[in-house]
């Protein structure tokens, strides 16, 4: 294990659709995983990657854990945690931004994400930064589909994205500007 891995809080939350894994760095957060039915299955995958001697409730993890749960509970909520996002190249920094700024409710296309960043035509790279998300919900992925309204891939499934979307409203209500 490295110096920064020892560093590594793993936490969880549990929500009304199941529980919620949470990593983070002294920098930020570094994975959120999709809700899961256990508490064991949402830790799992941060288990593995960093083992289990970081994991404990982490007191500066109680707002993004409350309002994670207000999410779930079907509330605007807003997510303005800092995000350690080491490893990440710099086009994937610049979608996951645009996406993050995606307002509650709404919806854009990869099309239109790919020229928000400056990159128009990379519509398919855009996919590709999505399906690399490593936090969802906070950089909320779901709320970007095919450029004809279409859901696309979704790491936890196209029911989710749906069931995301119909709990925001967002469904139908596309912001497009192409």
């Amino acid at each position: 294990m490295s110096k920064e891995d020892a560093k590594v809080v793993i936490d969880s939350c549990p929500t009304a659709w199941g529980w919620v894994g949470i990593a983070s760095s002294p920098s930020g957060l570094l994975v959120l995983t999709l809700p899961e039915p256990t508490q064991e299955r949402a830790l799992k995958p941060l288990l593995e990657r960093w083992g289990e001697a970081q994991l404990y409730q982490d007191p500066g993890l109680e707002g993004l854990k409350r309002r994670l749960q207000q999410y779930f509970d079907g509330q605007r909520v807003v997510f303005d945690e800092p995000l350690d996002l080491t490893g990440a190249t710099a086009f994937q920094r610049r979608v996951w931004s645009a996406v993050r700024d995606i307002p509650y409710g709404e919806t854009r296309s990869y099309g239109q994400i790919a020229r928000q960043v400056g990159s128009p035509g990379a519509a398919r790279a855009v996919g590709q930064a999505m399906a690399a998300n490593p936090l969802p919900i906070v950089v909320p992925c779901h709320r970007v589909m095919g450029s004809n309204g279409d859901l696309r891939g979704f790491g936890g499934g196209l029911d989710l994205k749906r069931r995301l979307l119909e709990m925001e409203k967002a469904l139908g209500g596309r912001e497009d500007n192409a």
